[in-house]
């Protein structure tokens, strides 16, 4: 593997090794209503079931346990529509730190009610208008507290990639072969994650990512010489996955081991969290769905062998769940 990359696979063990006991072994989960839809086998990473109802928790630990005692007091900082925030909440609360979210003031509520439960500090913005990290590194410089980025970090990326290797355990559990794996991007923490896990185990499996319409930068990225913005008009219902542009150290990873992007409609995305609740009994959020939402619209190519399809959130403001579910 080329050392210009943020991460081996050798950490994600020891991500897997630091997250023992703390983190949640979400189940992968095979429905035969979505077997039947795709026409092969199919097989559900569920990570609305990880401790605050996303694969957040898993990078939020993974850093948050690394930082040395003499540093805790001054606490973290972070920035996050909401996964991220409550990873790190919970994850700083288990470890006796301080912590200070900086989210957009058009968060899903149930995402700011829960980052406030878990202790931690919220400092609005608009991401319309106003810089999230500007406002992170000024408490950070303000605090000396220790900046704990959404994705651009090698144990955040790391602990994200045990979503990978808990697939290929589970699928060998489960006697499946995985030919293709695809999961939400933002940022690309996840997926890059997920793709170093899955390339080193599975050399022959596909890995795509899969993102909002006007928020694919990572899959217009893989197509381009250098890394690709999102318009500031563009908006989405996945509120998870917006970032602005790829991580520095996400896309190379990605550039090497994705097979492509995918880009789905917000309408996709609705008509993936309402096949989820009433097919698969499962509550997914719009961002978490986008994955689903591409292997229901026909989007992911032709390949032999298992598909792997990561679900990675359920937190879901009731009044948009119950306005999706109607529609």
């Amino acid at each position: 593997m080329s050392q210009d990359l943020a991460i081996t696979f050798d950490d994600i063990l020891s991500a897997a090794e630091r997250l023992k006991g703390h983190a949640v072994r979400t189940p992968l989960l095979e429905f035969t209503p979505l077997n039947e839809k795709l026409g092969k086998r199919v097989l559900v990473k569920f990570e609305g079931a990880q401790h605050t109802g996303s694969f957040k928790f898993r990078g939020a630990f993974n850093r948050i346990s690394t930082i040395e005692p003499s540093a805790k007091s001054a606490g973290v900082v972070a920035w996050s529509s909401g996964n991220h925030a409550q990873g790190i909440a919970a994850a700083a609360r288990m470890n006796h730190i301080p912590a200070t979210i900086v989210m957009p003031s058009d968060a899903p509520k149930i995402k700011v009610n829960n980052t406030r439960a878990l202790g931690a500090d919220i400092v609005f913005y608009d991401r319309y208008s106003e810089s999230r990290e500007e406002i992170a590194m000024a408490l950070v410089k303000e605090r000396g507290a220790i900046l704990v980025p959404s994705y651009d970090d090698p144990h955040i990326i790391a602990g994200q990639g045990t979503v990978g290797l808990e697939i290929v355990q589970q699928a060998e559990e489960a006697k499946a072969d995985i030919g293709a794996v695809i999961a939400p991007c933002g940022g690309g923490g996840l997926i890059s994650g997920i793709a170093t896990a899955i390339k080193h185990e599975c050399p022959d499996a596909s890995v795509y990512s899969a993102e909002p319409v006007g928020f694919d930068s990572t899959g217009r990225s893989l197509k381009s010489d250098g890394p690709a913005k999102n318009d500031s008009d563009a908006r989405s219902i996945c509120d998870a996955l917006q970032s602005p542009y790829p991580g520095q150290m996400t896309l190379p990873i990605n550039k090497l081991k994705l097979a492509g992007g995918l880009a789905v409609s917000d309408d996709e995305v609705r008509a993936a969290v309402r096949f989820a609740f009433e097919k698969l009994k499962l509550v997914a959020e719009p961002g978490g769905a986008a994955g689903l939402a591409a292997a229901l619209a026909g989007k992911i190519p032709a390949h032999e062998g298992a598909l792997a399809i990561v679900i990675s959130g359920a937190n879901v403001d009731p009044d948009l769940y119950c306005q999706i579910l109607a529609s």
